[in-house]
């Protein structure tokens, strides 16, 4: 978890090791070949308004490959290079402006903490870099990213060109994703590790945030006590939490958390925990004064089978997009039954239909990234899964509040049910489970906390 220090020093300690950083370098060295150099940069800071920042958070990719946490760096990976492969440009040690902005790492902790082969200053970094790349074949980056370092690679080619003589400029510019987001989609033990933290300190937060929730309160007072718990054990939101009240639930991006929560309504709750970087993602749905309608039982029971279809289908070598057929299946079937489509489930899902309430997939790769990098389709067939991989599986059921082709008892009701299943060598993993999500299960939670 966060908060810990690193002997001698007020830097943070991670709980991966810096032999593992380095391994995934030598790994993507060896994808790209001997002739290639690879550039990675850090994310920049950005301002919220005037001279206030948002809070700083490391580029994925960067910190993936370094586990360096600061900003106004940039990795190179030379493979061959005589002097060492792995190079960082980074802040040096500054007194004076350490005295107002906090301890940096400089380039010396660079090397013994982080585990690179060099550090230099990245003030240096246009007189140095040009000469490192010179004579390679192919350089491998973010290129259309970020404007900035976009204009500073430019210049290190410009200034190669200048070089006496004539430097050999690389003939290439690959996009790094290719290679560096294959390698991202498989989690480490110690990635794994980190995620299942992610995934306890979410649901400590889902459960508070059950507890506060009762008719008369607004909806950002639930969110108040998710972030309260989050950064009471170190970790930070993973996104803005949803916070959705009654017919607000229908809205699948809905981040206004303003309304007030009122009796007979349904609550949504979309958020996660990112610790280390590593982030969780779970939805919940219960009713706000702990007691289900008809309605809201029927369709919640259709959306929860669904999840537990598609958490079935999570296994190695089943596709990504089985687990969405499978909730479409049920969910299509449901609200056949129900009365709200027509027809059969075939019909239903022949001509689209459920698409009506159920518009979203079924859920999308985790890790470093709430919605993290992967290919879904390989040659244009559905990727197979593999274990390592980590999915959410969120279907849901979301009748529009203007929706006149049904009674106007099933209006408004928004209902979803996330969690985060890692797939293994024998199945999968619910790293969510502690969050309780059977409707009897969650109204007798609700009615112990609420003194009923």
């Amino acid at each position: 978890m966060p908060g810990r220090t690193a002997p001698g020093g007020r830097y943070p300690a991670l709980s991966i090791a810096a032999a593992e950083f380095a391994r995934r370098r030598r790994q993507l060295m060896r994808m790209a070949g001997p002739d290639a150099a690879l550039l990675v940069a850090a994310a920049p800071e950005r301002m919220r308004n005037a001279d206030a920042a948002w809070p700083y958070r490391q580029d994925s990719d960067f910190h993936y490959l370094t586990g360096f946490p600061e900003p106004e760096a940039v990795l190179a990976l030379l493979p061959g290079r005589a002097h060492g492969e792995a190079v960082l440009f980074c802040r040096e040690r500054d007194p004076a402006h350490e005295r107002w902005h906090g301890e940096v790492t400089g380039t010396e902790r660079a090397v013994s903490v982080y585990g690179v082969d060099d550090a230099f200053p990245i003030e240096d970094i246009d007189d140095i870099l040009p000469g490192m790349i010179e004579g390679r074949a192919r350089v491998y980056c973010h290129f259309g990213r970020e404007p900035d370092f976009d204009a500073r690679l430019l210049g290190w080619m410009r200034r190669l060109r200048q070089l006496r003589g004539g430097g050999v400029v690389p003939k290439e510019f690959v996009a790094l994703g290719h290679l560096l987001h294959d390698l991202r989609l498989y989690k480490s033990r110690a990635e794994l590790k980190l995620m299942r933290a992610a995934a306890a300190v979410a649901a400590e937060a889902h459960l508070a945030a059950m507890a506060a929730a009762r008719p008369g309160r607004f909806e950002y007072e639930v969110e108040a006590e998710l972030v309260r718990v989050m950064r009471s054990r170190g970790a930070v939101p993973a996104f803005p939490p949803i916070v959705a009240g009654g017919a607000n639930a229908c809205t699948m991006h809905y981040v206004a958390n303003r309304a007030r929560l009122e009796a007979g309504d349904l609550l949504l709750i979309d958020a996660g925990a990112e610790v280390e970087c590593y982030a969780s993602d779970i939805t919940r749905t219960f009713p706000v004064d702990g007691r289900w309608s008809r309605e809201q039982r029927a369709l919640y029971e259709v959306v929860l089978a669904a999840q537990q279809a598609a958490i079935d289908e999570v296994a190695p070598g089943r596709p990504f997009d089985a687990a969405h057929h499978a909730a479409v299946r049920v969910i299509a079937e449901g609200l056949c039954a129900l009365g709200l489509l027509e027809g059969d489930a075939d019909e239903a899902i022949a001509r689209g239909a459920h698409k009506t309430f159920f518009p979203s997939k079924t859920g999308h790769w985790l890790g470093l990234d709430v919605h993290d990098v992967g290919d879904y389709r390989v040659d244009g067939d559905a990727r197979l899964l593999e274990a390592g991989m980590v999915v959410t599986v969120e279907p849901g059921i979301y009748v529009p509040p203007d929706l006149r082709e049904v009674a106007e008892r099933w209006r408004g009701i928004g209902i979803r049910i996330e969690d985060d299943v890692a797939v293994t060598a024998e199945g999968n993993l619910v790293l969510t489970a502690a969050v309780p999500k059977e409707p009897q299960e969650i109204e007798r939670l609700l009615s112990t906390r609420h003194g009923r």
